[in-house]
């Protein structure tokens, strides 16, 4: 029996990444130096899955959803996830046995991609969400999502609202709160009121299309979508495939791992 369980205890302690025999590793990430070498979680097609390529070293996991991302993260499947700070805190939220490094990754700047040859609804576009970052609207829509007052300041549009321009499809990825997720079978988030702000100022209705993340700008590119709203930042490989508007929100990418 003594035998036995020396065996039993070595096996455990030869597992010194474990927190228990049998449970997930222990974190060992504490720093953003500490990703090199790691197997980093992103969600597919993200700049967060772009930058974790540049990791030294580091193994990339890519999910459809950072939801996957986060229970493998728990599981012990992956070391770490880089995702957008807001997103991060949704999760955050509803997983103890997770936590956020206090070191940010990198800074983000969301836009909206729109077909190269379609400069006019760009300049449309560029023209709503100026006009809705000088009266307020763009702060008090953010605010609804990500301050003290989240949930009391929800955008709704005007009475009688001019929709006679006609249809603008949006495509977007509703795995991303609260930029973009389902509430039952609808999707809503900070994406979809700023969009339905920008239709009201301009005169269209708004038609959402959900679909996978690396989709979105494929089907901006073909028509199949007239715009692409996703939590999605201006980069140079993007910017070779589509138009982007001006800037509606500013965030950042930061790290989360399991609990110490």
């Amino acid at each position: 029996m003594k035998k036995m369980f020396a065996g039993f205890a070595a096996v455990c302690l030869s597992a010194l990444m474990l927190t228990a025999c049998g449970g997930a590793p222990a974190n060992t990430v504490h720093s953003v130096d500490d990703l090199k070498g790691k197997t980093i979680g992103v969600q597919l097609g993200t700049t967060g899955d772009t930058l974790a390529e540049d990791v030294e070293n580091a193994k990339v996991e890519k999910y459809n959803k950072y939801s996957d991302a986060v229970q493998a993260l728990k599981q012990g499947k992956i070391d770490a996830i880089i995702i957008d700070s807001d997103t991060a805190s949704v999760f955050l939220k509803n997983n103890s046995d997770i936590q956020q490094l206090s070191e940010g990754f990198a800074d983000e700047e969301y836009a909206i991609a729109i077909r190269k040859d379609n400069t006019a609804l760009c300049d449309e576009i560029n023209s709503a969400l100026k006009t809705l970052g000088e009266n307020g609207t763009l702060k008090q829509i953010k605010d609804n999502y990500d301050s003290e007052e989240a949930g009391t300041k929800a955008y709704t549009s005007p009475d009688g609202t001019d929709r006679s321009k006609g249809r603008i499809v949006m495509a977007t990825n509703a795995e991303f709160p609260p930029y973009e997720f389902k509430k039952g079978s609808e999707i809503v988030g900070f994406d979809v009121d700023m969009m339905t702000a920008v239709c009201d100022t301009l005169g269209y209705e708004l038609r959402i299309e959900d679909m996978a993340f690396d989709s979105i700008i494929p089907a901006v590119q073909s028509g199949k979508a007239d715009v692409g709203v996703a939590g999605m930042s201006v980069t140079p490989g993007r910017e070779k495939n589509v138009l982007f508007s001006d800037t509606y929100t500013t965030t950042h990418l930061v790290v989360l791992v399991r609990k110490d």
